[in-house]
């Protein structure tokens, strides 16, 4: 086997993984309990540092954006970008939120509608809160925090050929260590935070898929055994796409994903009230962004109301941080020769203005296909799920089967692509750095999600699912505050290098002469402060032997 290729991180965290998925499978009950008390305890104790640590992500990526390091690139000065902006795009959707998206777009917006944080259940007050607080949940602070994640680690990689691990990122900080002990330990703790954040989406991708499929066939029934049966067939499906590698299997997914959702998203415009959903996405937007800073700093001190925030904002800001290593080394891995001003537009504008858009057509012709049928859609939420919503919305569409069919294929593309993404990443994390992970490395780890998303499942359903992905991302959240301050530092160090030797080419000989020996001091400097270079010598790069591929 190929030095570097299996490393110690991969062995421990494949140790700790498994001790939890048999813990789940042989004693689902105490995997319950205790995941309660814990997942309590943070919520209450420690929401504020999600609070607060999001809220500074979101003030990066806009300093990022408008502040004097936006043309420094992501690779080298003449590289060019690897991939067209509609395929990056498609990676940043399918990876980023997609499989949320569909499960969220109906049943966030009516369950806010019914239980608003601050209004009367049900009128237009609620109904105008559901559509801001959704669009709040799914806006910048989840594509800022992936931003800040991605960008740190795309900087290193591209343009310091630096391994590509969380690790790397920190040896501005801690200099060598990040190559010792204390790097695998960081690494080992981005493993855990997306073992559990992919097997949250998992979880909620297979419940949904069970829903569909119980809804459209007589005799499949929505239970924990049809979930189990559904995770295991798309395990085999994801298993078998890992194969294909980046620029066949998920490049292709991913588009097969945007062009499908696209598709869904226009019919249900098309068929519901198309201009409530434009005013909607107009006003929304606008509400969002009056309510930002109250709604991004609000933790009910003086009210003591905490359960809005416990089911949702805490959780929902738990989730981004727990996929921020996953699709923060995918994103940073499809993002070379881009700038960083560029980059961070990029991951975050596009996608909130998509995900304004989505929610403003199923958030709308959800309320409207509830009040419609006398409430019936909440109903059915409280009484089976959430996981139905979805379904129960399309039921009354033309064409119902068809269209329910379509749905339940599209949560299933997302599902795989998602789960063949993060084997991708997790074996990147696993194997040093490896761009392209070896395929017995991908599958391992696919077999490990699917294995934990089944254990958590057993131990409490969704509710379990979203306990552990909390309880998960929580020192993950210190992991990525100190990125964020080592990139900076890097980035000033390097600004000011460039800043000087645009200056020696302009002056004259005598200024040039004068400053020659400064400049070469700060590289100098400024090279101790990053990683060593890493270069596998005989990897393929998948067939990337070009830089577009359109």
């Amino acid at each position: 086997m190929k030095k570097s290729s299996l490393t110690l991180v991969f062995w421990v965290s494949l140790a700790i993984s498994s001790v939890f998925i048999l813990w789940g499978v042989f004693f689902p009950g105490n995997v319950e309990s205790v995941l309660g008390v814990v997942d309590g305890f943070i919520s209450t104790n420690f929401g504020w540092v999600y609070i607060i640590a999001t809220t500074a992500f979101v003030l990066l990526a806009i300093f990022l954006i408008f502040g004097p390091f936006g043309k420094i690139k992501l690779g080298k000065p003449d590289e060019k970008p690897e991939y067209s902006y509609f395929t990056w795009f498609a990676f940043l959707f399918t990876a980023g939120m997609g499989v949320g998206l569909v499960f969220f777009g109906v049943t966030e917006p009516l369950t806010h509608f019914y239980s608003p944080p601050n209004a009367e259940g049900g009128t237009i007050q609620a109904a105008e809160q559901s559509m801001m607080y959704t669009l709040f949940h799914w806006g910048f602070h989840p594509w800022a925090t992936y931003a800040v994640v991605a960008l740190t680690l795309a900087y290193f990689k591209f343009r310091h050929q630096a391994p590509a691990l969380i690790s790397s990122a920190f040896t501005p900080l801690i200099g060598k260590h990040a190559q010792g002990g204390i790097g695998h330990s960081i690494d080992v703790l981005a493993v855990f935070a997306t073992v559990f954040g992919i097997a949250t989406s998992l979880g909620l991708g297979a419940s949904q898929i069970t829903a569909g499929l119980s809804f459209s066939f007589e005799g499949i029934d929505n239970t924990t055994t049809v979930n189990l049966i559904v995770i295991a067939v798309v395990t085999v499906l994801f298993l078998i796409s890992s194969i294909t590698g980046l620029d066949k299997g998920i490049r292709y997914l991913s588009w097969t994903n945007i062009v499908v959702a696209i598709a869904l998203m226009t019919f249900v415009f098309v068929l519901g009230s198309t201009v409530q959903m434009i005013e909607s996405f107009t006003t929304t937007l606008g509400n969002y962004v009056q309510n930002l800073p109250s709604m991004t700093l609000g933790m009910n001190a003086f009210t003591g109301e905490r359960e809005f925030l416990d089911a949702w904002t805490l959780f929902y800001w738990a989730w981004w941080i727990g996929w921020a290593p996953f699709v923060g080394t995918f994103i940073a891995r499809v993002s070379r020769g881009r700038t960083i001003r560029e980059f961070v537009l990029g991951v975050t504008a596009v996608p909130v203005l998509f995900s304004a858009l989505w929610f403003s057509i199923f958030g709308v012709a959800g309320m409207e296909m509830d009040a419609d049928l006398g409430g019936q859609i909440y109903n059915l939420m409280n009484e089976q799920g959430n996981e139905v919503a979805l379904f129960a919305f399309l039921e009354s569409y033309p064409m119902a089967p068809v269209v329910m069919g379509i749905a339940i294929l599209l949560i299933s593309s997302f599902f795989i692509t998602s789960a063949d993404s993060a084997t991708f990443v997790l074996g990147m994390l696993t194997s040093g750095g490896r761009l392209n992970p070896t395929l017995k490395v991908k599958l391992i780890w696919g077999l490990i999600l699917a294995g934990t998303a089944a254990a958590l499942l057993l131990s409490g359903g969704l509710q379990a699912l979203e306990m552990a992905m909390l309880i998960a991302a929580f020192p993950f959240v210190f992991i990525v505050i100190l990125m964020c301050v080592s990139l900076l530092k890097a980035l000033s160090s390097e600004y000011d290098i460039l800043k000087l030797e645009s200056k020696h080419r302009e002056w004259d000989p005598e200024y040039q002469e004068e400053s020659h020996q400064e400049l070469e001091e700060m590289k100098e400097e400024f090279d101790k402060t990053m990683p060593e270079e890493q270069d596998f010598a005989g990897e393929e790069e998948e067939g990337n032997t070009g830089n577009e591929k359109k």
